[in-house]
């Protein structure tokens, strides 16, 4: 049977360092290897392989025969592998991890070793826990490396004849220095620059930053709050933002910078503006930009306030206004649509212009009842019709003392609905046309294309009766809005049962139709 001096003597005159890799492949164990095993660690129990419980011979053999080159290398030459007691491979990068890589070696390492130096051999990655095989070392340097993540400082610590350790100049991830064992052991220059010890410098800078980066980030957010809330309060949450209140910088944005696409009209100092707002909203903007008294800003703000409270579907709802110096606004609701004086050039029927007058009347006593200090204004070429239901709107608004211009002007909108636009002069040439010809002469004055449309001669002589009284300035003569509404609901209920037109009415009939209105 075969020593394992023997064996490692007839090794070492054929194997050198420089062909280990090719000698470990291609070298295996002689057939009496088990014996030769057996012997040794009936000889010396302490032996690592002897105590493992899953000894593998090839494994074994090849951890001998590395073991042998690092006995040699550590110029021990004294009964190499048995006695060496130092593995120093400090600065020597390649030949430090190829002996790394052998996982059998370390896992048989010799008892006698007692020192291993891997320092400054530009290893990377994770700590090369292998070498903790060797738990009896008393001195490990694994310093000017690049070992990342976590050191297994709970392992270090088990390693009890642990004397001397350097991990110096690694980058470790951080640990809680109070809480290991480990650094009750050892000083801090074991640890310096390796990322295991709290950066205090980095901490003294984090606390500058936040001493002074804090508060001027805050002073930040409060300008960029105040900028938001003052210019564009429209980008602050729905429940933060001031209702119906508008900026010049929103206005902007939703005219695109005021642009000549977006001007619908120009009048004087007023420019109307088709715009749309940030949440999508298309709006209608009418911007004054005449100059005017602080007072007079204040009025029409308040007056914008009752305004937007107005509610009917016959009223186009005003959204906001805009107060500042050298500009006032007032934004609307967009409406696709045409004004009365538009629409009646297409000849309407009579019952669509009766339905108008009807609906009409409904928001002139919806005003009066709710917001009796609102004014308005009834021409038809201030009355929108929408387009989809053909709903007239009214879209001219005041707001303080007025008196009852606002049953004249229904008057004088139900006369330019039944005339012939030809004939239409001024409102006192329409005036007085009409009473130069009611009640005999109608037809004359009352649009040719509506006799053909269903307006019976008592309607027509009903209706120009009543706008009549509305224009009729003398004192006690115009009717109240109650009456002005119960003779167009009356009107207009019966149309849906009138008979054709009749122009050869007695004069009699005639006179008996204006003395019930």
């Amino acid at each position: 049977m075969a020593s394992i001096s023997a064996i490692l003597l007839l090794l070492s005159l054929t194997i050198t360092s420089a062909s280990l890799i090719d000698d470990l492949n291609n070298l295996h164990p002689p057939p009496d290897f088990d014996a030769t095993v057996s012997n040794n660690c009936l000889n010396n129990p302490s032996l690592r392989y002897c105590n493992s419980t899953s000894a593998d011979l090839p494994d074994i053999f090849k951890s001998i025969i590395v073991a042998t080159h690092l006995c040699n290398d550590s110029k021990t030459n004294v009964n190499c592998p048995f006695s060496f007691k130092n593995i120093d491979l400090g600065g020597r990068p390649n030949i430090a991890l190829l002996y790394l890589s052998f996982t059998f070696f370390w896992k048989y390492c010799p008892l006698t070793v007692v020192l291993i130096d891997l320092s400054n051999n530009s290893i990377k990655g994770g700590f090369p826990l292998d070498v903790l095989h060797c738990s009896q070392v008393e001195v490990l340097d694994l310093s000017y490396n690049g070992l990342m993540r976590d050191a297994p400082l709970r392992s270090l610590s088990m390693l009890e004849n642990l004397t001397f350790l350097n991990l110096s100049y690694n980058r470790f991830s951080e640990s809680k220095v109070s809480y290991t064992e480990l650094f009750k052991r050892f000083n801090r220059s074991s640890f310096i620059h390796s990322g295991l010890l709290p950066d205090y410098r980095k901490y003294k800078i984090k606390a500058v930053f936040l001493l002074l980066g804090f508060p001027i980030f805050v002073g930040l957010v409060i300008v960029f709050l105040g900028f938001v809330c003052i210019r564009r309060p429209d980008y602050l949450p729905r429940f933060l933002q001031r209702q119906h209140m508008f900026t010049p910088a929103m206005l902007k944005a939703a005219t695109n910078g005021y642009s000549e696409v977006n001007l619908v009209a120009k009048i004087g100092e007023l420019g109307i503006y088709r715009g749309t707002l940030r949440d999508g909203t298309e709006v209608r903007i009418e911007i004054y930009k005449e100059k005017i008294s602080s007072e007079d800003y204040k009025n029409f703000a308040e007056e914008c306030k009752v305004l937007v409270q107005l509610q009917h579907k016959n009223l186009v709802q005003v959204l906001g206004w805009c107060s500042r110096r050298g500009l006032r606004a007032i934004v609307i609701e967009w409406i696709n649509g045409e004004t009365i004086e538009m629409w009646l050039r297409r000849s309407p029927p009579w019952k669509q212009r009766l339905k108008v007058l009807f609906e009409v009347v409904e928001a002139m006593c919806y005003l009066q009842e709710q917001w009796p200090e609102v004014g308005y204004d009834l021409k038809t070429s201030s009355v929108l019709l929408s387009e989809e239901d053909r709903e007239p709107l009214i879209v001219r608004f005041s707001v303080g003392e007025h008196n009852r211009s606002e049953i004249c002007g229904f008057g004088l909108l139900v006369l330019e609905i039944l005339t012939n636009k030809e004939l239409k002069k001024s409102e006192t040439g329409l005036l007085e046309l009409m009473k130069a010809h009611y009640p005999d002469n109608l037809w004359k004055v009352i649009d040719e294309r509506l006799k053909k449309t269903g307006i019976t001669y008592e309607q027509a002589t009903q209706v120009v009766s009543l706008a009549l009284l509305c224009t009729d300035s003398s004192a006690n003569r115009q009717p109240s809005l109650g009456q002005v509404s119960s003779t167009v609901t009356r009107i207009y209920e019966s149309s849906f049962v009138s008979a054709s037109p009749n122009p050869k009415k007695s004069h009699k009939d005639r006179a008996d139709g204006y003395k019930a209105i």
